[in-house]
């Protein structure tokens, strides 16, 4: 874990490297914050390159302090950015990402499109960078949920061994995207508009993200179980997955029970946690102290807390995972891919 880093400033001998940087789907909800992280993290952009689809092309997004024109898909890989970050949908990814891939442009890819291409690495740098090389040219992000959660399992499976993880979601509205946050907000305030859901979501939790599959798992649960086996490089881990949404925006929140191969210590397991790069642990039961959304709002760590021994099982822990879905579980996790590519030289 050492090896990984948790890039916050431009490499060392990058300082002066022209890096021109696309953003597709600059103008959505997550789009928008990739930019607003980019910018933060201070990543070396001399020209930013937003590109939407056609009813965006035209407007103009902020970045860092500067308008800039959203231009086409095809203006998009007409501008030669080093690297394009997309967070577009699926279909858009499948029909775009393998065109600026094919012009030299790095891809890293938001949507579910590559996730699960064997040719293709799904990458969290405090996880599995090191698996990247100067020939990946699309390189998937993980679904936001299952990148929380690896970040916080994979210090504890290399010292313990993980058998076997169940985790319940509890996830924000803004996974949905604008029109869900719109919905949650209306139905506060009373006004009709447009649904995201089939139900009301405020007052409300519902069971289901994402469709329903043939084995009775949602699209999204299932999701969870393969991509950690992915990431963590680990076929024998196995994964049981229940994914909720519930009416809050500041991030999504897991229950995780995890059996080990090993005996573990609460206190060693503690330890590790908050030495792990991307995470902090928030354990303070007298003060009641616990990670929540309302605090891991605009953060990019992953939050962990409500450690402890599960007493009906052996070697079996439980604890709460919490993080902003918008930022480290997409915009924040694809810009550090961005960091480590660039930093080893893969940009």
């Amino acid at each position: 874990m050492e090896g990984l880093f948790y890039l916050t400033k431009t490499p060392k001998g990058k300082e002066n490297q022209p890096m021109k940087v696309a953003v597709v789907g600059a103008t959505g909800l997550v789009g928008t914050k990739m930019l607003q992280v980019l910018a933060e993290r201070n990543f070396p952009v001399t020209e930013i390159v937003p590109v939407a689809s056609e009813r965006s092309v035209g407007k103009e997004v902020s970045f860092k302090g500067k308008n800039y024109t959203v231009v086409s898909m095809a203006d998009g890989i007409a501008a030669k950015p080093a690297v394009a970050i997309f967070s577009a949908g699926g279909g858009t990814s499948l029909e775009w990402a393998p065109q600026y891939a094919a012009a030299g442009i790095k891809v890293i890819d938001n949507s579910s499109a590559w996730r699960m291409d064997p040719t293709k690495k799904l990458v969290v740098p405090e996880v599995n960078a090191s698996a990247l090389t100067a020939e990946d040219f699309i390189i998937a992000n993980p679904n936001c949920s299952t990148i929380q959660m690896v970040v916080a399992l994979q210090p504890l499976h290399e010292k313990y061994g993980i058998r076997r993880v169940v985790v319940s979601t509890y996830q924000s509205v803004t996974g949905t995207g604008k029109k869900a946050v719109d919905q949650l907000f209306n139905e506060r305030k009373g006004v009709e508009g447009e649904m995201a859901y089939k139900y009301s979501i405020d007052l409300n939790v519902i069971p289901q993200i994402d469709v329903f599959l043939d084995n009775g798992y949602t699209k999204e649960e299932m999701k969870m179980v393969l991509e950690t086996k992915k990431i963590m490089q680990d076929d024998s881990i196995r994964v049981t997955a229940t994914t909720v949404r519930i009416p809050v925006i500041g991030g999504h929140s897991e229950s995780v029970n995890i059996e080990f191969e090993n005996e573990f210590d609460v206190t060693e397991v503690k330890a590790l946690l908050a030495a792990a790069p991307g995470v902090i642990v928030q354990d303070d039961l007298a003060n009641q102290i616990y990670p929540m959304p309302l605090w891991a709002h605009e953060k990019d760590e992953v939050f962990v807390g409500r450690i402890r021994r599960d007493e009906t099982q052996d070697k079996t822990l439980n604890m709460w995972i919490v993080s902003d879905n918008l930022r480290k579980g997409a915009a924040t996790n694809a810009v550090q891919i961005a960091e480590y590519m660039l930093a080893n030289g893969l940009l």
